[in-house]
């Protein structure tokens, strides 16, 4: 089981407030393992076994718990068989019925830490901010990124170079259960296509009330193959009438937003630096895990460009970046990072294999006036840093703690 430190830190100043602990991310992006982590962490800190109590949704085992009184009478009963605090540790709750009312009540009347696991983050904050207000954390939790990758890969016996390591990353993303086991390549795509398939079913068709899932499909599927690009719910709609499928920009946009929730891919605003304000249309879309990608399509070494800037965008959200894309006149800067008062801008290439190339990246940096950091990334073998802008190589940016 590969530690994921940067979670349980988040989890550890929370232990035993009177707050619940909601994590929410994609489905199958390791919420149960990070509970497993936190009962480690407890038992580790003082607390026993029979202080937790652990329920899995999806477990049919536990199917008539869905029901609101039967859950709520059947945790009171464990509940009172324990003198001390009682750790709940309930996974997939969303599959509960009417599951806020018997956590709030739970949260009220007895000695309990709760912490919930869901797979969509608009399912669970929705409902609970209209009921526990002020009473809920969420921790948003990510496929793994490149150092868990490396960890994950070890674990395994696999000795590689950080260069060899990166570039299975690339191909394979990171969803846990595909990176952590010996597995063919046709059963890693089965596997990833069974999670699009499910997250495209159950997290968008089914709670959306979808109708027309040939055009929702066909609408992810466009965000798939135009990862960090720029387009608009028009430029969905001029490529699907060259299909002879037709579609309205709001359906369109709904469709957006309800990939959005599930958090299948995630939208990036353009940011005027200059005017300090947000454009309010044309957005750019990132995937959640560059593996799924692979399993749809078979091109993200083609499409490299694309792949690298996924990736590093990625690592910039699981440390609690915020991030849009800088506008600065006729210039662009791939990625303005914000954190606590610090900012960091990013320019991400494949290559700088021409000086036209190295113009290209470097100059909208070197129009910034002010301190922030400024890097452009690359896979370059050899720095080339230039008048205060620093160029690192993506791999080791991604591995390194000084950002």
């Amino acid at each position: 089981m590969i530690n994921r430190p940067t979670y349980i830190s988040q989890l550890i100043p929370l232990v035993d407030k009177d707050i619940i602990k909601v994590l929410v991310g994609f489905r199958r992006s390791g919420k149960s393992i990070l509970l497993e982590l936190m009962k480690q962490y407890l038992l580790k800190n003082g607390r026993e076994k029979e202080q937790f109590i652990t329920l899995n949704f999806e477990d049919f085992e536990n199917f008539e718990l869905r029901n609101p009184h039967k859950l709520h009478r059947h945790l009171k009963d464990l509940i009172a068989q324990n003198p001390n605090k009682t750790y709940l540790f309930l996974d997939e709750i969303q599959a509960a019925t009417g599951f806020e009312e018997v956590i709030n009540s739970l949260r009220v009347s007895e000695n309990v830490d709760i912490y919930i696991t869901g797979s969509n983050a608009t399912l669970l904050s929705g409902e609970l901010a209209t009921l526990l207000a002020g009473r809920y954390l969420q921790v948003f939790v990510y496929p793994f990124g490149f150092q868990e990758y490396i960890e994950a890969k070890k674990e395994l016996g696999e000795k590689k170079n950080t260069d060899e390591f990166f570039n299975s990353f690339l191909v394979e993303g990171g969803m846990p259960f595909i990176v952590s086991q010996e597995l063919p390549d046709f059963t890693k795509d089965s596997y990833l296509k069974d999670i699009y398939n499910s997250v495209i079913l159950k997290d968008i068709v089914e709670r959306n009330q979808v109708r027309d899932t040939d055009l929702l499909e066909r609408t992810v599927q466009f965000v798939f193959d135009n990862v960090g690009q720029i387009f608009s719910a028009s430029s969905i709609a001029k490529y699907l009438k060259s299909q002879q499928r037709s579609g309205k920009a709001d359906t369109l946009l709904n469709y957006l937003k309800y990939g959005t929730e599930a958090q299948i891919f995630y939208p990036l605003r353009r940011y005027d630096l200059k005017g300090k304000q947000y454009f309010q249309t044309n957005e750019k879309y990132y995937l959640v895990d560059q593996g799924l990608r692979e399993a749809m399509l078979h091109r993200n070494r083609q499409d490299i460009q694309q792949i690298l800037e996924n990736i590093v965008l990625l690592e910039a959200i699981r440390r609690g970046y915020t991030a849009t894309v800088g506008v600065l006149g006729n210039y662009e800067i791939d990625f303005v990072l914000e954190k606590g008062g610090n900012r960091i801008y990013l320019q991400v290439s494949y290559l700088l294999a021409s000086e036209e190339t190295v113009e290209r990246e470097f100059r909208p940096l070197l129009k910034l006036e002010d301190n922030y950091r400024k890097i452009v990334l690359s896979m370059d073998p050899i720095s080339q840093p230039r008048d205060g802008v620093e160029h690192l190589k993506i791999p080791e940016f991604l591995l390194s703690k000084e950002w």
